[in-house]
């Protein structure tokens, strides 16, 4: 795995109030290494949240003693949302984003847990929307200096470029990593977007929150970054979820045909 050094942001950039939502399921394993990276970043205003869906492996329970461990100095620095069931990436997401929204985030990061995602990636995300202006940067796999990692199989590779390929012929979009996961919005725009209002549970949820945020005007970067393989368990993907990310463009299209 690649280790690089986090950018360092201005002292009024970096203590802006961005909190990484990063839900979990079974990764128990992953997380405590994971965390202690985001919480490490040069980011005073940085808050963890980890949005659990009761994991049969204890991950909530691990997510709880690293939290009173992080705000053990007097200052919150992360938090747990418990869920009482698995429904979804998609759901998780927007319960731990609507939460970040309501206590004040200004910016809110999509953070896988098992290490697929650059954590030194963040600061620069935060920096790119701050000198920009963007309402949303995508930590893109398919733009120049992009990449994956080399573990990764021909299969996947060519399932994931034709699942982007096929996303953004029928979206109609710009966006070379429409299914990416790893990305950063204003909160403005997620607001203007209205969570509640998306359709998606699954891993589709990232395609349609680029599409509804472009389609009422809202503008993206992309930055490059190496994706890499999972260091510990399995893939949540589920036959389901496929299936659910196949159909969602099509649902999208047909409803903004204009």
């Amino acid at each position: 795995m690649t280790h690089s050094r986090p950018a360092d942001l201005p002292a009024a950039w970096a203590g802006t109030a961005v909190t990484v939502v990063m839900p979990t399921y079974n990764e128990a394993a992953n997380l405590p290494r994971i965390a202690g990276l985001v919480l490490a970043l040069p980011l005073p205003g940085l808050h963890l949240k980890i949005v659990d869906d009761s994991s049969p492996d204890g991950t909530g329970r691990v997510a709880e003693e690293l939290a009173d461990a992080a705000n053990s100095g007097g200052r919150r620095r992360m938090s747990v949302l418990h869920r009482t069931a698995k429904d979804g990436l998609g759901r998780a997401y927007a319960a731990g984003m609507t939460a970040a929204l309501d206590e004040g985030a200004a910016f809110i990061v999509q953070m896988d847990a098992d290490g697929s995602h650059p954590v030194h990636v963040v600061p620069q995300m935060l920096g790119t929307a701050l000198a920009t202006g963007a309402d949303f940067v995508v930590g893109s796999r398919y733009v120049d200096g992009g990449s994956l990692a080399e573990d990764w199989g021909l299969h996947r590779r060519l399932l994931s470029k034709w699942a982007n390929f096929y996303a953004g012929t029928v979206l109609s979009t710009r966006i070379r990593d429409i299914t990416a996961g790893f990305n950063l919005w204003s909160a403005r725009t997620l607001r203007d977007v209205d969570l509640s209002t998306l359709g998606s549970a699954g891993y589709s949820f990232q395609v349609e929150l680029k599409f509804r945020a472009t389609r009422i005007g809202h503008n993206g970067v992309e930055i490059p970054i190496r994706f890499e393989e999972r260091t510990e368990g399995v893939s949540k993907m589920s036959f389901g979820t496929q299936i659910e990310s196949a159909l969602v463009p099509l649902r999208l299209r047909l409803r903004n045909r204009d």
